[in-house]
């Protein structure tokens, strides 16, 4: 073996990631949750909504990172940017960035590591060999974004399918005689098991309302916050009936009809492409396995009967 040390690196780093998500999946969120199931019903839901949007204790690792990223140059308009994809999946704490950029640079000397490694067993060739540096650096640099989007994609599409139920919510706390402020802090106590994300965007809400900011003012932040279309018009109708006096509850009712009707016609809409992208699966794994099957045995009969009698004829 040329390189066994950077080999037993390699086995410790994957036997770490390994032990560190089935500790993470078996034993922390399993306990993560009961202790959320201990917390009283009723009573004191102020304190929690703020010791969960609080910023935890930093760990060593994105201390190291925070130091690390801190020290990289970048304009404002970058900051901003990236500030705002960062609050969209979820990470509001002031040294996000930082900490994003440092592990962009962690990930770059890593892939540099690696490429470094690969070229002992590439052929002697430099345009090859920089490309393949080139190529190292550019994807640990890029991974990092990917994955944030990815993680705002997924946070966008579990705020989505939460918002029916808050809906509901919703209109039964303003026909009820709820105010609208007092009807988003009931949802968003109601709302903390069953869908955390949405919780905790409209218990920011009930915050920067309680903080003297405008409720339409507080609504588009939430809007912005998320990113995501349908909460955009949710909040739009909100403002456009806290401006005009409007009935709450029967426009939140209508636009819970609308949102029901357009998930319907999405699930029509995929369940009538299943055909379409069944076709090359079907082509190019279920049919050869079917003409297997079905021809052969005639064919093997015709290497074995045919083709020597075809022989003896010549």
């Amino acid at each position: 073996m040329e390189h066994p040390i950077l080999l037993s690196l390699c086995a410790f780093s994957m036997m770490m990631v390994g032990l560190t998500f089935v500790g993470y999946r078996f034993l922390y969120k399993p306990g993560r949750f009961m202790k959320q199931l201990g917390t009283p019903v009723i009573g004191g839901g102020e304190h929690r909504v703020i010791d969960e949007i609080a910023e935890p204790q930093a760990s060593t690792i994105v201390t190291v990172l925070h130091q690390i990223g801190s020290r990289v140059p970048s304009s404002e308009t970058d900051i901003t940017s990236l500030r705002t994809d960062l609050i969209r999946a979820g990470y509001r704490s002031d040294t996000a960035v930082a900490v994003f950029f440092g592990l962009r640079i962690f990930a770059t000397f890593m892939m540099l590591v690696i490429s470094l490694a690969i070229q002992a067993r590439m052929p002697d060739n430099n345009v090859m060999r920089i490309a393949v540096l080139v190529s190292g650096c550019a994807a640990g640099w890029i991974l990092p974004g990917f994955f944030l989007e990815k993680r705002i994609t997924k946070r966008q599409e579990t705020i989505r399918l939460s918002l029916p139920d808050a809906l509901d919510l919703l209109v039964v706390s303003v026909e009820a005689g709820l105010g609208l402020d007092q009807a988003i802090q009931h949802v968003a106590r109601e709302l903390q098991m069953s869908h955390p994300e949405l919780s905790e965007e409209m218990s920011l809400v009930t915050l920067e309302m309680r903080a003297g900011k405008r409720r339409s003012e507080a609504l588009r932040n939430f809007a912005e916050r998320t990113g995501e279309s349908e909460v955009r018009k949710l909040m739009a109708i909100l403002i456009q009936n806290d401006r005009f006096g409007t009935s709450m509850g029967e426009s939140l009712r209508n636009h819970s009809d609308f949102m029901r009707t357009q998930r319907r016609q999405q699930a029509e809409e995929r369940a009538g492409k299943v055909g379409v992208k069944l076709v090359f699966p079907i082509f190019f794994f279920i049919l050869p396995s079917m003409l297997i099957v079905a021809a052969g045995p005639g064919i093997l009969q015709i290497f074995k009967y045919l083709f020597p009698m075809m022989k003896q004829i010549h």
